[in-house]
């Protein structure tokens, strides 16, 4: 049995990680993609499988392959549904649940992007619904390039960035695999998403089914949310995404923007999200000591409320020290006085 035969459901070997890297971006059999995808990619066929695998019919690499490869020559969703239905050999009552589960897999481990209406699995991750016409053209209107949020006076600062918006707004990062899901504000705006397989956005520059620009332009999103730490204050929060993240390790690569770069008219597809997350960032208030310690964004607020801290931390030690000093004198007074 080849590692490409091999069950979905089986550890990946190094020769199945190389086919399906070259399989699905064409990339040359010494291009690495780290442990994070690799996880993604398990993750997805464990969930593809669940309840014994009667919800796809994919069973091996292979299986993904063949259906991958039918994706990316432009079939329409319909003969690709023709091809997987040649392959049965029986007949099931839930035959199309089966090959459109397999086509939504496929699709989804190909582009990072979560596709379908699996009802057996609830994510609350967004999906793309394709129905009809091939991939590209559904990727396509699922990523919308053209901004409705205005953003005049808007300006994405230095200090704009993931540390920032962790310690100051008290937002958590939360790691994302579905593209979809980037920048996404969820729980009340306590939580942001973040899709952080640079890897594969780098892959993505060249060729691919995703919408023109938008793997640069997402790149450039962490570019800007996660840019090279230049105290050990940053470092040692950074230090800690990788328990968190299973972190690509390219994360930490993506650049630097200059101030030009970090203009909200050069961004298009993530355009409303970062207006939407900024201005979350801006309307955050310190609520806790540690926030209102690192957040100097108003460094006239961040003066008066530890100007006003250490006063009344002065007033509770002088009175403290006050009351001690007149128990004292009681108590000395009441020795003199039972001494006489």
């Amino acid at each position: 049995m080849t590692s490409q035969t091999a069950s979905l459901l089986g550890p990946l070997q190094p020769g199945t990680k190389i086919a399906i890297t070259h399989h699905f971006w064409g990339s040359q059999p010494d291009s690495i993609i780290p442990e994070a995808y690799w996880i993604f990619f398990a993750d997805e066929c464990q969930q593809a499988l669940d309840d014994g695998g009667s919800h796809s019919l994919a069973r091996t690499h292979d299986d993904l392959i063949e259906t991958v490869t039918s994706l990316k020559s432009g079939h329409l969703r319909h003969e690709t549904q023709d091809l997987l239905r040649q392959k049965l050999t029986k007949v099931h009552e839930n035959e199309l649940e089966l090959i459109d589960n397999t086509i939504d897999l496929c699709a989804s481990l190909l582009l990072m992007t979560d596709f379908g209406q699996a009802e057996h699995i609830f994510s609350g991750r967004r999906k793309l619904d394709w129905s009809s016409g091939t991939l590209q053209d559904c990727v396509s209107l699922g990523f919308v390039r053209t901004p409705s949020l205005e953003h005049k006076g808007t300006k994405l600062e230095r200090t704009f960035n993931a540390e920032s918006l962790n310690r100051f707004a008290g937002l958590k990062i939360v790691p994302t695999t579905n593209l979809l899901d980037h920048l996404r504000l969820t729980n009340d705006d306590t939580k942001v998403h973040i899709f952080h397989h640079a890897s594969f956005l780098n892959h993505q520059l060249e060729s691919s089914l995703l919408p023109d620009g938008l793997a640069q332009e997402t790149l450039r999103t962490l570019a800007l949310l996660f840019p090279k730490p230049e105290n050990n204050k940053s470092r040692k929060w950074y230090r800690q995404l990788p328990v968190l993240f299973s972190m690509d390790p390219e994360l930490m690569l993506c650049g630097y923007l200059t101030a030009d770069d970090r203009q909200l008219e050069n961004f298009e597809y993530w355009h409303d999200r970062l207006v939407v997350l900024k201005q979350v960032f801006d309307e955050a208030s310190p609520k806790t000591i540690s926030q209102w310690w690192y957040d100097r964004r108003n460094s006239v607020q961040w003066w008066t409320f530890w100007i006003a801290v250490m006063v009344l931390v002065w007033t509770l030690i002088t009175g403290l020290i006050q009351s001690i000093a007149s128990i004292m004198q009681v108590y000395a007074g009441f020795n003199v006085s039972s001494g006489s």
